[in-house]
């Protein structure tokens, strides 16, 4: 076979770690590790949600050989050129996994490659994109009728993690937190999670707890936002700081002698896996939660309501305008909050809230007694364990985006 490139487009951090991964691993073991005749080449688009370390994550996966961070995109989408200057070889793919689709049809055409999109909701450019992989049925039902066979149902992304396997009897209780990734969530999300993480050991003194870092943040930065020094919110949501203990296997320590441990191996399936429940912010931690098959509540606190800034369209650009922006934000996030709409993935997929979400000015107490009853009611978690189940899909997404892929450089 002649040697075939493939360009994946993303953009976001939960792209990034939801649909790039295990669409590459998929690639790489149906098309092999030969990189004479396959290379895979990541190009990451501008984005709102984005935290500067998504071309770091992308370097990090041993699949991708190329990574071209955003700050290159636009000069490369306009006149063709990436900043070390690529080669490309004669034929290949250009895959969509996040950003605009438009980017997709732009970039095939200027390589002379064939197209394929992952649509999660809708599918665009049907009329000049060769191959759709689409999350639902629904999406393809959208597509008009002569372009509707370019579109294969190929399930969620999100769902080829493998579930949690079910906790034995004597295992001891194990709680996750997961305070968010950007400045703006973990201001208000460690502080909260370390008050209600003591509210409940002072009546658990035997749970644990752990702490997945982020890849898009390091140690030094997570300990500033449990530190009073440098978060000036930590009063406001409990007054509970911590100090971090660095080494082979660091924690976080409040003054009271609680321990959270920080799992900085990426992705932590195995650690979260054997946890009872997880406290979360919204995003895509909540698809990754569900996928595992773990109960969560989702905290959405709101004593700094100008937090949540990255909404689509009209209201993300107000929210981020100089100056005023912060008024703009707190206004549209009332006024979001009001409506009773969903956040939480899980909730999303299945029309109704099957995990807690809870917003409002949040007291540490007040959510720790809602945990506490689910620890205390088992029968409550499992159930919502069934429902997870129920939405989160059939894995193998990855693997049959990927056999796409490969029709399409057949095709090429």
């Amino acid at each position: 076979m002649e040697p075939a490139d493939i360009v994946i487009l993303a953009n976001g951090p939960g792209e990034m770690t939801t649909w790039v991964l295990p669409t590459v691993k998929a690639l790489r073991q149906q098309l092999g590790e030969d990189r004479s005749q396959v290379r895979i080449s990541a190009i990451l688009s501008p984005c709102p949600h984005a935290t500067g370390r998504e071309a770091a994550i992308a370097r990090s996966y041993p699949e991708i050989d190329r990574v071209q961070p955003p700050e290159d995109f636009f000069r490369f989408l306009l006149w063709g050129k990436t900043a070390e200057n690529w080669d490309w070889r004669s034929r290949g793919v250009v895959m969509f996994l996040g950003g605009d689709q438009f980017f997709a049809l732009a970039i095939g055409r200027r390589l002379g490659y064939r197209t394929v999109i992952y649509a999660e909701w809708e599918a665009r450019w049907y009329r000049w994109i060769d191959r759709f992989g689409v999350r639902q049925p629904s999406v393809q039902q959208a597509v008009p009728q002569p372009y509707r066979d370019k579109c294969t149902v190929v399930g969620d992304l999100m769902a080829d993690v493998p579930p949690a396997s079910t906790l034995m009897p004597d295992s001891p209780r194990r709680l996750a937190l997961l305070p968010g990734s950007k400045s703006g969530k973990l201001a208000q999300g460690v502080p909260l999670c370390l008050a209600i993480a003591q509210e409940i050991r002072d009546n658990y003194p035997e749970v644990e707890f752990i702490l997945p870092l982020a890849p898009t943040l390091d140690l030094p930065r997570l300990a500033d936002f449990a530190d009073s020094q440098h978060n000036p919110l930590i009063p406001l949501l409990g007054d509970v700081s911590a100090r971090l203990h660095s080494g082979d296997f660091p924690y976080l320590e409040t003054s009271a002698g609680l321990r959270v441990a920080i799992i900085t191996e990426f992705p932590a399936h195995a650690a979260l896996s054997r946890c009872q429940l997880a406290l979360t912010t919204v995003g895509a931690n909540t698809a990754e939660l569900a996928a595992l098959g773990i109960p969560m509540l989702v905290l959405l606190p709101t004593q700094q309501l100008d937090a949540m800034r990255h909404w689509d369209g009209i209201p993300g650009i107000l929210a981020g305008l100089p100056l005023v922006g912060s008024q703009f934000a707190k206004l549209i996030n009332w006024l979001i909050l009001r409506q009773g709409r969903l956040f939480a993935w899980p909730n999303i997929w299945a029309g109704e809230e099957i995990v807690p979400e809870l917003a409002g000015h949040l007291e540490a107490a007040v959510v720790a007694q809602r945990v506490l009853d689910y620890l205390e009611h088992p029968e409550k978690l499992a159930q919502m364990r069934d429902r997870l189940g129920q939405v989160r899909g059939e894995p193998g997404a990855a693997t049959r985006l990927a056999a796409i892929v490969c029709e399409e450089l057949l095709m090429g």
